[in-house]
């Protein structure tokens, strides 16, 4: 059975692959395959097979099992360009210079810190045999407008409800497994659980004091001050307030609603706000917008949390696990976590990688090898943000090898998803002139 493995993922060359030996240098090249008016050339497959020894796959040896890669790399790159050339024909379908050239920065970046010093780095680019780092970066630029293309393509046919899931037979799901089962990791160490996150929430004069400052800030932003300044001074929000509150791309369903809702209905250059979720008062800046997405900032004000309010946080959590502890009808965990729990924090748990946890919860089930209820879990103490957690361990599995049936639920999604985006090809293929001259 074919499937597409890769088709989608990202071309642009990864720090192993600024690392590898020289590209196979080819005295006359040729067309191997057309698709529609375009060419594919034996360079390509080439540099494919390359790629695949930069990032560790060894390659066969012997020239029939040589061919067959050959053809399976080609049949790739047909794939490719049919999604390619469908999608530039969907006028609704568009990628804009700036985001390849914003993924082309970010792959330089990512590349060049591997090297100690420029020189190194050139070189390097000089033995994958690119003229320049201009030349790599064009070459790295048409890669990822070639692939952001087809994944558009395939998100909108996702959209428009006509790339649904195909149900994988067993049989195609034990083939898949028996192809890969040699290339899975190895199975961490997991813990299954159900919670209660308990946080402490702002008093009124808090809450207050953050919309005023949100409010003023706003009138400042208006008048012309610098958000990204501001963001950096002022947004609670650690992790964009160092990039001056930029949060890139993104589609609806990423955000919180309160905040998508307004986002996704400014226009570029407009300041709004300040628009309350869960987290506090965020003032949005929207930069750019492309169909059903957006390129945005915020500032995020947080209304300051009080000792006493942290304290009636804990004596609550303390509450729920003694109650649980008794146990009886009234104590049921589950209609605990309906009444009490953060509707922001996920209730349940399942085959969670233990070094995946937070080192709080790791402290508390380290040692401790047993299911049930777990003492009270304090995470972010000292923080501005400190939650409690009542915690019950579910289930436990150490560390081995993988089984079917450990990854058959994931095999039948991923290849439910291949098995469409095959279908939506094939169909696509038989619209279009292909010659294979391999």
């Amino acid at each position: 059975m074919k499937l597409l493995p890769g088709l989608l993922a990202a071309c642009a060359v990864t720090s192993a692959a600024a690392q590898q030996p020289a590209r196979t240098e080819q005295s006359l090249d040729r067309i191997v395959a057309v698709v529609g008016t375009r060419p594919i050339l034996a360079s390509q497959i080439e540099e494919e097979m390359v790629q695949q020894q930069a990032q560790g796959q060894a390659l066969p040896t012997d020239s029939a099992a040589l061919a067959t890669l050959r053809r399976q790399i080609l049949d790739r790159l047909i794939e490719l360009e049919i999604l390619v050339q469908q999608a530039e024909r969907d006028t609704s379908i568009k990628v804009t210079d700036q985001e390849v050239l914003d993924q082309v920065e970010q792959t330089y970046q990512n590349v060049r810190k591997q090297f100690s010093n420029e020189n190194d780095f050139r070189d390097q680019i000089r033995q994958a045999r690119f003229g320049s780092v201009e030349e790599w970066r064009r070459w790295l630029a048409d890669g990822q407008r070639r692939q952001l293309y087809a994944q558009r393509l395939i998100e909108a046919q996702r959209q428009k409800g006509k790339l649904r899931p195909i149900p994988p037979t067993d049989a195609q799901m034990r083939e898949f497994w028996e192809q890969n089962k040699e290339q899975q990791p190895k199975r961490p160490a997991t813990v299954s659980f159900r919670q209660i996150v308990i946080k402490p929430t702002p008093d009124s004069a808090a809450r207050m004091r953050a919309l005023q400052r949100a409010e003023s800030l706003v009138v400042q932003l208006r008048h012309g001050g610098d958000f990204a300044v501001a963001a950096k001074q002022f947004s609670g929000d650690s992790a964009s307030a160092a990039q001056g509150g930029e949060l890139g791309w993104f589609r609806r369903g990423v955000m919180v609603k309160e905040f998508e809702d307004v986002a996704f209905r400014i226009r570029p250059g407009e300041i709004a706000g300040p628009v309350e979720t869960a987290y506090g008062f965020h003032i949005i800046n929207v930069e750019r917008t492309q169909p059903a997405e957006i390129l945005a900032r915020h500032i995020l004000i947080m209304p300051e949390i009080s000792a006493a309010q942290i304290a009636i946080a804990k004596r609550q959590a303390d509450s729920l696990h003694d109650a649980l502890a008794r146990g009886g009808v009234s104590a049921s965990f589950d209609s605990l976590a309906k009444i009490y729990a953060d509707p922001q924090e996920p209730k349940l748990a399942e085959e969670a990688p233990f070094t995946d946890l937070p080192p709080e919860y790791q402290k508390v089930i380290a040692n401790d090898t047993t299911v049930g209820l777990k003492r009270v879990i304090v995470e972010g103490a000292d923080t501005p943000r400190t939650k409690f957690v009542v915690l019950e361990v579910t289930a436990r599995h150490d560390a081995g090898e993988l089984s079917y049936e450990d990854v058959k639920l994931r095999i039948r999604q991923s290849l439910g998803d291949q098995l469409a985006i095959r279908h939506f090809v094939d169909q696509l293929r038989r619209q279009i002139y292909v010659d294979i001259r391999l």
